[in-house]
């Protein structure tokens, strides 16, 4: 009897050591807004989350139906199919909370980040019917330009939306995957884990440690339509933030030599010519990093780290192409610079 108990007591102290010092890294994947996350979670030996997967793709579903422009009961569909003007039109605490966000970068950006630019999108042959790559006539652009502007759109905080012209539509595509990462990051603190790292479609938020107890390493694509998909330009190293990256260097079309890219200035209708191959922006949150990206590319280099170095907490890598070089322009803490 006595050895069996000596036995059970040095199994219990095993697994008390494995858990106190042992830590297990657990990877999940699966499909979301016509892309693919992957997580990693570092827990203690013996705390693995319950049923975390399954109430990852519950949440992620929740917000797909909500933003989702493919799904045509999705509540974005709803919108954009009301043509009524001044008709009070509920929303969801998901919807609610992407469009005050979509408010804030539009406002901030001096409309370079506009949710409701993709009937300019569509029109230059980037939406999601497609059709020939051509230059739009100057008449026509100036012609949807009467339908784009944030400003015609009143967000309650009672949770409804209202359109100040009938043609209004929106396309939350460039800041709704990093909802969603945030959201994911929330859940999981939630169910007791503090290290972990989100990523879905490239934007990335890493919270405490790798399993090594180091910040999380994450990959910076290279910027360039030679480069595969996942060449790394720089790692950067990210604990308790957001990183996003924009670029024009996949999706584009040439005529007569020239590139067009698929990132359209919703203030001109045209798209973005800048030299600005790729921007990188590091920020609490997802949703907020994975906009700002967007509307430095339209902004420019010069005119994009000038704001991101007026913002608190919010750092930025802008690579810009000159004479076939590549120029880093860096914000005052960007890790690694």
């Amino acid at each position: 009897m006595k050895t069996y108990i000596k036995i059970i007591l040095t199994l219990l102290l095993i697994l008390f050591l494995a858990h106190a010092f042992f830590k297990t890294e657990t990877s999940y994947s699966g499909r979301t807004m016509g892309t693919w996350y992957h997580i990693k979670t570092v827990t203690k030996f013996l705390q693995k989350p319950k049923d975390l997967k399954r109430k990852i793709d519950l949440r992620l579903e929740e917000i797909n139906i909500s933003m989702s422009t493919f799904i045509d009961n999705s509540e974005i569909s709803g919108f954009n199919t009301n043509h009524a003007i001044g008709e009070r039109i509920r929303i969801s605490d998901d919807f609610f909370h992407v469009m005050t966000i979509a408010q804030e970068l539009y406002k901030l950006t001096g409309g370079a980040w506009d949710g409701t630019v993709n009937p300019l999108v569509n029109l230059w042959g980037f939406g999601r019917r497609k059709k020939q790559k051509a230059i739009p006539e100057k008449e026509k652009i100036k012609s949807v330009l009467t339908q784009i502007g944030f400003n015609n759109i009143e967000i309650s905080e009672k949770k409804y939306l209202r359109k100040k012209i009938p043609s209004i539509s929106l396309d939350l595509a460039s800041i709704a995957k990093g909802y969603a990462v945030d959201e994911v990051a929330r859940l999981i603190k939630e169910n007791g884990t503090d290290n972990f790292l989100v990523e879905i479609g490239g934007e990335v938020y890493a919270s405490g440690r790798g399993k090594d107890g180091k910040n999380w390493n994450v990959g910076i694509n290279t910027p360039s339509k030679d480069a595969v998909l996942d060449q790394v330009y720089k790692v950067v190293p990210l604990s308790n933030k957001a990183l996003a990256t924009s670029g024009d260097y996949r999706n584009f079309f040439e005529i007569d030599g020239k590139p067009y890219s698929h990132i359209i200035d919703p203030r001109t209708g045209y798209p973005v010519d800048k030299g600005v191959v790729g921007v990188t922006i590091m920020a609490d949150s997802c949703a907020f990093a994975d906009g700002l990206a967007t509307a430095v590319m339209v902004l420019g280099h010069a005119k994009g780290l000038k704001l991101v170095n007026s913002l608190d907490r919010v750092e930025c890598l802008i690579i810009v192409e000159q004479n076939h070089k590549w120029i880093n322009y860096c914000s005052r803490q960007f890790p690694g610079f």
